[in-house]
């Protein structure tokens, strides 16, 4: 059974997002997934729910387009606490975008969309813990089924925002290799993998079906610049297990930089990743 090094309390903190059309972007993300704009001015936007900052939309006009065979994100997962708040977000994106997918997944319902500048995002809920399932390695199953979703409409409510208590449950990459990502958050970072598919492998803290997702499905093979995913954050409990991390990816030849609110580091695949508690 693998078991994570980071506590199960561990969370996805804040996306960074890069953006050539700041306007259009801040619009989908307010009006379609339901943030709530913080802060904003013509460099940069802040958005999230309940006055906790989840995205940061940051304005470059001259970054260029990822490139086909460039690393990066793959979807930012925003999650709702309940199926009437999900049923809120599936009525906003029928009235005001597209839906390019629905799915049940066995451990949540989620809803699969773009965004103005290409960068994919779910907004999901999960089920219930105690309905997972658990195979005899300490894995979780996870499933792609289809969504029903007329039931998942039928529980909406018609609010126009997320709930103040929802978050970015997980990251979603595209990178290079599975073995490089799972040497990376897996033996250097101390997450735990809790499944892996064909040319994928999830990993979370704890027993959560998934922090971090990595495929390989599109053959990107080299690092991203330009526009798209800029960095994404993962918020420890303490700063002891932040100094335990630091200790853990330097002894993993990790070069970590530290910051004036944690630390920063590049995955195998040249993605920034910040820590903090």
């Amino acid at each position: 059974m693998d078991k994570a090094t980071l506590p199960s309390d561990t969370k996805i903190g804040r996306v960074a997002l890069t953006v050539a059309e700041l306007s259009p972007t801040v619009e989908f993300y307010r009006a379609v997934v339901g943030l709530n704009v913080i802060d904003a001015d013509a460099d940069r936007a802040i958005l999230g729910t309940g006055g906790q900052a989840l995205l940061i939309l940051n304005h470059r006009p001259d970054a260029p387009v990822r490139e086909d065979s460039a690393t990066g994100l793959y979807h930012v997962a925003f999650r709702v606490p309940s199926r009437a708040a999900l049923g809120d977000a599936l009525q906003r994106i029928n009235s005001e975008w597209t839906l390019d997918g629905a799915s049940d997944h066995g451990v949540s319902e989620a809803l699969y969309l773009s965004d103005p500048a290409g960068n994919g995002v779910e907004i999901y809920r999960d089920f219930p813990r105690a309905s997972w399932v658990e195979t005899p390695s300490g894995h979780v199953e996870m499933v792609t089924d289809p969504l029903d979703t007329q039931s998942v409409a039928a529980a909406a409510t018609g609010e126009q925002s997320m709930p103040a208590d929802s978050d970015i449950g997980h990251v979603h990459l595209e990178v290079s290799s599975v073995e490089t990502a799972r040497a990376f958050y897996a033996d250097a970072l101390g997450l735990r993998v809790r499944a892996t598919y064909d040319g994928a492998v999830f990993l979370a803290a704890g027993d959560y079906h998934h922090h971090i997702g990595a495929n390989v499905w599109k053959r990107r093979s080299k690092p991203h610049a330009g526009q798209g995913l800029a960095w994404f954050e993962i918020r420890l409990p303490d700063e002891a297990t932040l100094d335990a991390t630091q200790k853990r990816l330097r002894q993993s030849d990790y070069a970590v930089s530290e910051t004036g609110t944690g630390l920063t580091v590049r995955d195998g695949d040249d993605i920034e990743l910040r820590l903090r508690t």
